[in-house]
């Protein structure tokens, strides 16, 4: 666990400085209920027999052929995975969906309240990570992990990259000509970009990724720059950015989803992503609760992402992290964001994505 010095900052960051307190204030048996597996959770995660899906089949039976799975992922391609594990298995599936941050936020809260609700969680490494060392996480010994990329699988085990979620640039390709875009960060001190361009307001992890890699000096002074001389418009959400990239509200987004523009490229809307060089790959993944209600089925729907929905999440447009999966993502450099270091320096980026660019927005 924690030293509560640390876990008293992590959940200020996460829950709120109120909800921080409330929840410290609950004691140390409350804090170890939610992080001690039960005997069912562990039996059910750790089997790794030749009848596994056999047996996990008749466990799920046993408890109500039920999952709850709480997600931040979008809830139209959130229902295209949880229909095929419906069809597949007979498991009727609830899903609660909200951005990744209150997905954390409900899941610690009702844990530390005794309430537990969720089997499942499915949103972005960051707040997987949040979740693992706040020991809530059962370690799934699936064997679809043999077929996944390393950065998929974290020394700890307790949660597993099933995507990622590609940070690149996308442009409207009705006002921007491909000839024209940026090949480098620098490209964008241009005079012509003024005016044009837009980033999303929590992709800090990106931006520290960026400010490494270009030198943190370099790099900070680089923003600075690139903000007093052609501004960036800051928007909430990356679905809403993507959509206003199609529109030509932004013509050029610096943070983007790589699937959420190819999805709507591929629905007619003017909308292309391109890369600057190497791109960042943020893992998004599942972990199981220590504290699961229906830990057969969560172990099913385990090996399922890891497994069937690999080929589905291609169909998507997304970039799964099964070896056996192509993708042209495969063809650009490509390096991966750490969650653990996105958790220990997130005030100091924070501040400088605020300093830099929320608060110099135009």
């Amino acid at each position: 666990m924690y030293k509560q010095n640390s876990r008293r900052g992590m959940l200020k960051t996460v829950l709120g400085s109120a909800t921080a307190i409330a929840l410290l204030s609950m004691g140390g048996s409350a804090f170890a209920q939610a992080t001690v597996a039960t005997p069912a959770v562990i039996a059910a995660a750790t089997y790794t027999g030749a009848d596994r899906e056999q047996r996990l089949i008749e466990g799920a039976k046993k408890e109500g052929n039920q999952l709850t799975i709480y997600t931040s992922a979008p809830t139209d391609d959130m229902a295209v995975f949880t229909a095929a594990f419906e069809k597949k298995y007979g498991i009727k599936v609830k899903v609660w969906r909200s951005g990744s941050e209150n997905v954390l936020q409900r899941t610690v809260t009702e844990g530390r309240a005794g309430r537990f609700d969720p089997d499942v969680v499915d949103t972005n490494g960051p707040e997987l990570e949040s979740l693992h060392r706040e020991q809530m996480l059962q370690a799934v010994k699936t064997p679809y992990l043999a077929d996944l990329i390393k950065p998929a699988i974290l020394p700890h085990g307790e949660w597993v990259s099933s995507r990622l979620n590609i940070f690149t640039q996308a442009y409207n390709t009705n006002v921007v000509k491909k000839a024209d875009l940026p090949k480098t960060y620098y490209d964008l001190l241009d005079p012509k970009w003024k005016g044009k361009l837009g980033v999303e307001a929590e992709d800090l992890d990106w931006f520290a990724s960026v400010i490494t890699e270009l030198g943190e000096a370099k790099g900070l002074q680089l923003f600075r720059d690139i903000v007093k001389t052609n501004g960036i418009s800051v928007r909430k959400g990356h679905t809403l950015l993507a959509n206003l990239v199609s529109s030509g509200e932004v013509p050029l987004s610096l943070t983007i989803y790589n699937y959420k523009a190819e999805q709507l490229h591929n629905k007619g809307a003017p909308i292309q992503w391109f890369a600057i060089a190497p791109a960042f790959a943020r893992p998004n993944g599942i972990g199981m609760l220590r504290r699961a209600p229906h830990p057969n089925a969560a172990a099913l729907y385990f090996d399922f992402m890891l497994g069937d929905a690999q080929q589905i999440m291609l169909k998507l447009n997304y970039v799964p992290t099964s070896k056996k999966a192509d993708t042209p993502l495969n063809k650009i450099p490509l390096k991966f964001v750490d969650p653990k270091v996105t958790l220990d320096e997130n005030e100091k980026w924070r501040n400088l994505y605020e300093e830099i660019i929320t608060k110099q927005s135009k």
